[in-house]
């Protein structure tokens, strides 16, 4: 594992201030307030675009990733407006990304087997990790969770943790337990989000959920109630005990209930919308999630067109 570009990290700097002006909402950590009536409910992304992650913070942006090369797109979600915040290139890609307190961007690199570190400010690249040396890895998505960034391979039964600070080695943390790795494709270890109690992470992985635990990497399947599986399972969202599963071709976020140690999923209810269009993954801000739709039924060329839709919590 090696590092690339090394920058110092403004966490330290900014670290304080933020928390001093930060309020607990749900597992995010920041203040949100609820958007207002006439915020938009649906907003274009660049033709060509190829969105798969989706991150809000505490202030109304939007920040998403580009497949294509790299970029990531910012949206004023008060007006829908938005522009490239950090320039791409041939060979990259930004799949999920996760927004910190202190204004970085930890990005999954897909195929490139890296986890980048962006200025969410200025869109500069501080840092990129190489996660791994496989030969067809998947960096998919990520959670920020105490002092790392963890990371999902779709293509090894691995976590990946990367420190958020200035300091510290990425831990591999390889599966165990009653994880069972899918044959590489679309349904294997996706989003991830840390479980109520903070002790763990929930991983989807080939429509199931799994509980991972921090210190051992065992892994116990979370036994589902109201349906057989997460099929499609893609982006997750928790707030407090209740957990939103992005189920992408399915057009659909199904909502779940969760005991107090996630050992259980109980189904409460289904979200769907004529608008979604194989939504990969979603953000939470005031009483809306946020989704991008992916459109991967569709043809991807320079000229398809996305966009990105919100939905009432």
């Amino acid at each position: 594992m090696t590092r690339n570009h090394p920058r110092p990290s403004r966490r330290t700097v900014l670290g304080g201030a933020v928390a001093a002006l930060a309020v607990a909402a749900g597992t995010t950590g920041t203040a949100q307030a609820a958007p207002g009536t006439g915020w938009p409910t649906e907003f274009p992304l660049p033709d060509g675009w190829l969105p798969e992650g989706i991150t809000i913070g505490s202030r109304p942006y939007a920040y998403m990733g580009s497949r294509a090369d790299g970029a990531i797109y910012r949206t004023d979600l008060r007006t829908g407006e938005g522009g490239v915040l950090h320039e791409g290139a041939a060979g990259l890609a930004s799949i999920g990304l996760k927004l910190d307190r202190d204004g970085l961007l930890y990005v999954a690199g897909g195929a490139g087997g890296t986890a980048r570190i962006v200025d969410a400010r200025t869109g500069e690249l501080f840092t990129t990790y190489r996660l791994t040396r496989d030969a067809a890895p998947f960096i998919n998505d990520v959670v920020l969770h105490e002092d790392r960034a963890w990371f999902t391979d779709s293509r090894a039964a691995v976590l990946h943790g990367v420190p958020r600070g200035r300091r510290g080695e990425v831990r591999a943390l390889p599966l165990t337990g009653e994880w069972v790795q899918a044959p590489s494709g679309t349904n294997s270890a996706n989003g991830l989000v840390a479980t109520p109690d903070g002790r763990g992470l929930i991983v989807v992985n080939a429509g199931q959920l799994y509980r991972v635990d921090l210190r051992t990497g065992h892994a116990t399947k979370v036994a589902l109630q109201g349906a057989p599986d997460v099929a499609g399972g893609d982006g997750l969202v928790r707030l407090g005990r209740t957990l939103y599963v992005v189920q992408n071709r399915l057009n659909k976020i199904t909502v779940w209930d969760l005991d107090r140690k996630a050992t259980t999923a109980t189904l409460t209810r289904t979200i769907t919308d004529p608008r979604f269009d194989v939504p990969t993954t979603a953000a939470r801000y005031g009483d809306r999630l946020y989704l991008v739709n992916a459109r991967f039924t569709s043809p991807q060329t320079p000229e398809t067109t996305f966009n990105a839709v919100a939905v009432s919590l």
